[in-house]
């Protein structure tokens, strides 16, 4: 791991898995609870090392159903908490996840996708979208969901997403893959103590005189008040549409958009510079923020361009929310690859030839 200074931040070559847990502890973190699970547990290995040293807690439990209750504790009472997995261990933890969405609290769930379904392989994947953005658990709840693309990405989405989840008292999702975790590249990290954190007053912490029991809870046995609790949360999933974040690279003017989240964007923004080398003019659209959705980009890239072709490491799935979207407007195809095999510059160049 290379460290340096460059005009007063520090510089480091990092894998992006020790990137994110590195900037866990410089944004405040208090508490991690996790399991370990390829590609992603450099994570918990890192923390486990540098904990020790500097501030925080972190602790293996016996699961992943296990960690994401802790997780559920510990963001209970105050603390500013994170855990991290990959697809079939996020999958175990549904259940806790929509708990700790109806009981309205922050915390920072990593997830480095692996391919599947099932245990699958090590290598990266996109598989599980619809999981992060539809609700994979039970119940009508989102997540705030950043799909970095680079590894100082990686970094700074992990001090975005704790603001996000504190700002909604929501979880938020950082969605990466394999090949995001494994990758080294050089970032800049912020300071320690860079994003300041207050124990809120709806916390947890004990008994206080003058002050009525926070009471914590996901179980509302009332249908009335249980349906109240689901119009709160849909109110607060609409005020976050106003967080959603996009790139648009080259639109205008462009014969074809190509539509990619994540690690697949950066492959498409080379597929793009080989189709402009043959005279095709193709521009690129990444969401940042999965959810929310950016929705009115597509729309008003839609009124000019009429060719999409939306690549991803699945076998589609973003592809339904652009289609959702463009609602018709233009015409929408798709390029995958799963199992854990990322998509070539050339195969999209080849797709989008066969397009124009």
């Amino acid at each position: 791991m290379e460290k340096q200074e460059l005009k007063g931040k520090e510089v480091r070559l990092m894998k992006g898995n020790e990137a994110m847990a590195e900037a866990a502890i410089r944004a405040g973190l208090d508490a991690y609870f996790g399991y370990p699970i390829t590609p992603q547990s450099e994570v918990m290995e890192y923390l486990t090392e540098q904990i020790p040293l500097r501030r925080g807690l972190v602790l293996q439990a016996e699961s992943e159903v296990a960690s994401i209750n802790m997780v559920y504790g510990a963001a209970g009472a105050g603390a500013r908490v994170m855990t991290s997995s990959s697809s079939p261990g996020i999958s175990l933890m549904q259940e806790g996840i929509s708990y700790i969405a109806s009981a309205q609290l922050p915390c920072l769930i990593v997830n480095v996708m692996r391919g599947g379904p099932g245990l699958g392989t090590i290598q990266p994947s996109q598989g599980d979208y619809f999981q992060a953005v539809k609700g994979g658990g039970h119940g009508d709840y989102k997540l705030f969901v950043l799909a970095p693309s680079s590894v100082q990405e990686m970094v700074d989405f992990v001090f975005d997403a704790f603001k996000m989840a504190e700002k909604y008292r929501n979880p938020a999702m950082i969605l990466a893959d394999g090949a995001l975790g494994q990758m080294m590249e050089k970032v800049e990290l912020p300071a320690e103590g860079t994003l300041p954190h207050v124990i809120p007053d709806w916390a947890t912490t004990g008994m206080k005189p003058g002050r009525q029991q926070n009471i914590i809870t996901s179980l509302f046995i009332q249908p009335e008040k249980m349906e109240g609790i689901n119009h709160e949360l849909q109110s607060k999933y609409a005020a976050m549409q106003k967080e959603v974040r996009s790139e648009s690279i080259d639109t205008e003017g462009a014969d074809i958009v190509l539509v990619a989240f994540g690690l697949v964007a950066r492959i498409c923004m080379k597929a793009a510079e080989l189709a402009a080398e043959k005279g095709i003019k193709v521009g690129v659209i990444r969401p940042i923020t999965l959810f929310p959705f950016p929705s009115d980009v597509l729309v008003s890239t839609a009124e000019k361009v009429k060719k999409f072709l939306v690549v991803e490491m699945n076998a589609g799935q973003m592809v339904e929310d652009v289609r959702l979207a463009i609602n018709g407007a233009a015409d929408v195809q798709f390029y995958g690859r799963m199992g854990g095999m990322i998509p070539t510059p050339e195969e999209i160049l080849e797709k989008i030839e066969k397009m124009k």
